[in-house]
């Protein structure tokens, strides 16, 4: 599906309380994690926004790691949860959007420092080399975590934010991906 094709984000109400705005993306190979986190998170009490996919149809995960970036950067989520097989990939898609501070992060332990130390937004793993229950646990620790902020981790935080260079053409351009959903459909990506 192109990008500008693509259906509003289901935006699902769990138990509307005081809590965030979790905004979901991932790739086609992850579709039923993404969904057992989903549940999860909306069990705790948050509100999710599902940017997809919402199937096993083949993907191109830099759309779903940009929406979700977007979604965190604009206001619409609080914070973002972006997964694809080893994580990598869409963890990286997500980082390359202005005002998003991305961690890919392996345990609970990183996803906790993360949040607390580099004020990370987006929490990026993979879904499929870890566990389920384990990624519940590596979540809740980023998501229950607070930054503490230090005037040496907000020295950090200015440097890194000042890496990325605004790229005017990338943001909230719903036709971005036009070309690459074009190579895509015509077979030049192979998973």
């Amino acid at each position: 599906m192109l990008d500008h094709d693509r259906p509003q984000p289901e935006f699902v109400d769990a138990k509307i309380d005081q809590h965030m705005i979790i905004a979901l993306g991932n790739d086609h190979i992850v579709t039923a994690v993404k969904m057992a986190l989903s549940d999860h998170l909306k069990d705790e009490g948050y509100r999710v926004i599902d940017e997809g996919t919402h199937d096993n149809s083949r993907t191109h995960y830099p759309i779903y790691g940009k929406r979700v970036a977007e979604d965190v950067a604009d206001g619409r989520a609080d914070l973002g949860i972006v997964l694809c097989g080893t994580g990598i990939g869409i963890s990286t898609a997500a980082d390359k959007n202005e005002g998003i501070r991305a961690a890919m992060v392996g345990d609970a332990t990183q996803a906790a420092y993360a949040r607390r130390e580099l004020n990370a937004n987006v929490l990026g793993f993979g879904g499929i080399v870890l566990g389920r229950d384990f990624i519940f646990d590596i979540v809740d620790s980023f998501l229950n975590a607070e930054y503490h902020p230090t005037s040496r981790n907000r020295s950090l935080i200015t440097k890194i934010d000042g890496i990325a260079k605004p790229n005017p053409n990338q943001k909230d351009n719903a036709h971005f991906f036009d070309e690459e959903n074009k190579k895509w459909a015509a077979g030049v990506y192979h998973d």
